[in-house]
């Protein structure tokens, strides 16, 4: 499995971009993962590869991550903001703007968290990477009190049409669009697409991402104990990445512990792909929230565009893409027999599933290659740092409104 390597950025030649070609950018996150695949290993490849020089502040402590040195890259470590514990990161966050801000050309923020550290601050070269929608997923947050949930969604709400004024938005999926009464740039949250990849294998099914209780940690662990018993263990489900919560790790540990799942913990984005390749199918097992009706799990381009089968409940866009590719099973909500039922299905069957694998590698390569993204995510920037006009939604290479993609312009 090998990727092409993505072809550079063209350089404009005169004007306020072409001034804004090598300015240094500033990427915060308190909230994500150091090694979020959207944020590092997307958006800040594609600035480095433009040449801008970055400058990226996250809890890496707090996450245990060492960061591995890059060119161009400068790395700077922030408390995490978790649960009620977030205001030693806002205060340090907000120190750091101050600081460093005036220094670089753009800076792009990825928590609205921040949005309360920049207030008070002249930003105008701040940018907002929208990656959810934050009041919708507040009615799911097990930290925050019941009675404290709706006035939370107010005001973030209030806090999106602020930030709308005073700064730049890009957005993360089309269904976003709504929420805002301005158009803004969709950068969908895509991956990188391999130009091969194996086929789909017989004795493992993977599920990648961070586990809670609404992405399906019961679902999964009953599931795991039914294709164990159906196959007579030759097929094992696989979860790579980390439990959010004491309820999730609970589940998964405990599942485990009876052979029902195998867990692998926290997997750096390029290791957790390849054990993703070769999976007999990936799994999605999102339930019903409303932070979840808008958006395409990024799990789903992922197994897609590593040839695995996936098996999702019927969320309308996760639904609709394994529809388009042809390269999926979908299961009810929280249906472990049915999820159970359709890997068995896939096992018996490695005709379909290696049908289903080629398809969607084959949409994924077509409709959702980030190389087909990142020239308009570094042109989004660089329209901000040259106070243009950003590029708008339909524009080459920027996501349209149907949630797939456009070529991006490459000769």
């Amino acid at each position: 499995m090998t990727d092409p390597t993505p072809p550079p950025v063209r350089e404009p030649s005169s004007g306020p971009r072409a001034r804004a070609a090598n300015r240094p950018v500033l990427v915060v996150t308190v909230v994500h993962h150091p090694d979020d695949a959207r944020i590092r290993y997307r958006e800040i490849e594609a600035l480095l590869d433009a040449g801008h020089p970055v400058t990226y502040a996250a809890p890496f402590a707090d996450y245990g991550v060492d960061p591995a040195p890059r060119a161009g890259l400068t790395t700077i470590d922030l408390p995490r903001a978790v649960g009620r514990r977030r205001l030693k990161a806002l205060r340090e966050s907000r120190r750091l703007l101050a600081r460093l801000a005036p220094a670089h050309g753009a800076v792009i923020i990825h928590d609205p968290e921040l949005l309360l550290a920049a207030t008070g601050r002249r930003l105008p070269h701040l940018i907002w990477d929208v990656h959810e929608d934050t009041a919708a997923a507040i009615e799911i947050k097990g930290w925050l009190p019941p009675r404290l949930r709706r006035p939370a969604a107010a005001a973030v709400r209030w806090l999106e049409r602020a930030a709308e004024r005073r700064h730049a938005l890009l957005l993360a999926e089309p269904g976003y669009t709504d929420r805002f009464s301005r158009t803004h740039p969709v950068i969908p949250n895509t991956t990188t697409v391999p130009e091969t990849v194996a086929p789909p294998g017989s004795e493992r099914v993977v599920y990648l991402g961070a586990v809670t209780v609404a992405r399906g940690a019961r679902t999964m662990a009953e599931a795991g104990r039914l294709v164990r018993q159906h196959t007579d263990g030759a097929v094992s489900v696989e979860i790579i990445g980390p439990p959010r919560d004491e309820e999730s790790r609970r589940i998964l540990e405990e599942a485990a512990d009876r052979g029902d799942l195998r867990l692998h913990g926290f997997v750096a984005n390029q290791a957790a792909l390849e054990m993703v390749s070769g999976s007999l199918a990936g799994l999605s097992l999102l339930r019903d929230e409303p932070n979840y009706r808008h958006s395409t799990p990024t799990k789903v381009y992922e197994y897609l565009a590593h040839g695995v089968p996936v098996v999702t409940t019927p969320l309308p866009l996760a639904r609709d893409l394994v529809a388009a590719s042809g390269a999926g099973i979908v299961v009810p909500f929280d249906d472990a027999e049915a999820v159970a039922a359709a890997v068995v299905e896939l096992w018996r069957d490695p005709e379909r599933a290696a049908r289903m694998g080629a398809d969607g590698h084959a949409y994924a390569r077509l409709h959702h290659d980030w190389r087909s993204m990142q020239d308009a995510f570094v042109e989004a920037v660089r329209a901000v740092m040259g106070n243009e006009p950003q590029a708008q939604p339909g524009s080459p290479g920027v996501g349209t409104t149907d949630g797939s993609t456009q070529p991006g312009g490459y000769s």
